[in-house]
């Protein structure tokens, strides 16, 4: 008995660590900069010093939501949809969030010089009941065009997607992120409108969780917005460190991620939190597409418990980036 019993620790010491972790599903966009905060926090093992293994699973952004209420993912960072499919009923909280503005750009063909001009044009957006979906609308409504009547609003797909569905004249314009927005620029297509610029609250790379696993599996979900809290403040203080971190998510090279890099900061919260007024501005303009009366309560999209227990602990334990 005591032979097997130091075999099997043997065994234990030889198996790599995330044998014994918790395997833990994350729906994403696109690996673009909203995702930071996860992929520093996964490069820097603050998962695996949690007991996690975290997968991201890339999906379009109203499906991740979706693939989140049926349970096929454990967390989703689509805030946008997220918050929509919240006030349509669904089971889900948002739990925390690296960006509060929006990290998106609308370019058209270099002829289309006004955003009157898309009218009975083609946008591309990533999915349809996406942030930048209900943002794009939001922008065409305040200059009197109405999205999916005035202007034909195309599900293309993710970042490169959209991009070659402009390049190749399948749409007029496109909504896009990173590095894309540097490929479209170069490219000779116009910027019409810098979202970044603009005073809409966008929420990017969020963690969004089932009230289901709030109540069932609070561990898990503590430790997973811990690391990724981790993973923000990390990220925020430490350009040398994360704009390798960058380019390799990204897969582009280190000058232009740290033009991302640069470009993106001013748009990050700096721990995750959201005051309660952002958190009305960012469902502000669902409400409006939604023609809801009355938004419920901000109880009942978000929950910020868990991240006000993380910075708790990091403060008690005078952890430093």
């Amino acid at each position: 008995m005591k032979f097997v019993r130091c075999g099997f620790l043997l065994l234990c010491l030889l198996l790599p660590s995330t044998a014994f972790a918790t395997t833990v599903n994350v729906a994403v966009p696109s690996f673009s900069m909203s995702l930071v905060a996860f992929m520093a926090a996964k490069e820097r093992g603050y998962y695996r010093q949690e007991g996690l293994d975290v997968n991201f699973v890339l999906m379009p952004a109203a499906i991740a939501s979706r693939a989140l209420i049926a349970g096929n993912v454990d967390f989703a960072t689509v805030g946008g949809s997220a918050l929509t499919a919240s006030l349509g009923g669904a089971p889900l909280r948002l739990l925390f969030s690296s960006f509060n503005r929006s990290l998106f750009w609308l370019y058209s063909r270099p002829e289309i010089t006004d955003v009157k001009q898309l009218k009975d044009k083609k946008v591309g957006v990533s999915s349809i009941g996406s942030g930048p979906d209900a943002m794009l609308r939001d922008l065409l409504r305040s200059h009197g065009l109405q999205g999916g009547k005035d202007v034909a609003i195309l599900a293309v797909g993710v970042d490169s997607s959209r991009y070659a569905s402009l390049a190749n004249h399948l749409t007029d314009a496109v909504v896009l992120s990173t590095p894309y927005n540097f490929t479209a620029q170069d490219a000779g297509f116009r910027e019409l409108v810098s979202f970044v610029n603009h005073d809409w609250v966008e929420l990017q790379g969020c963690i969004v969780a089932r009230e289901a696993t709030l109540k069932s599996d609070p561990a898990v979900v503590d430790k997973f917005t811990l690391a990724t809290l981790k993973g923000l403040l990390s990220a925020r203080s430490n350009r040398a460190s994360t704009v390798p971190v960058v380019a390799n998510m990204m897969k582009v090279k280190p000058e232009l991620a740290g033009r991302i890099y640069d470009l993106s900061v001013p748009a990050m919260t700096s721990n995750g939190a959201l005051s309660e007024d952002v958190q009305r501005k960012a469902i502000e303009h669902v409400v409006k597409q939604m023609n809801l009366k009355e938004p419920p309560s901000l109880q009942r999209l978000y929950d910020f418990a868990p991240l006000e227990k993380a910075t708790r602990q990091l403060e008690s334990q005078g952890w430093k980036p």
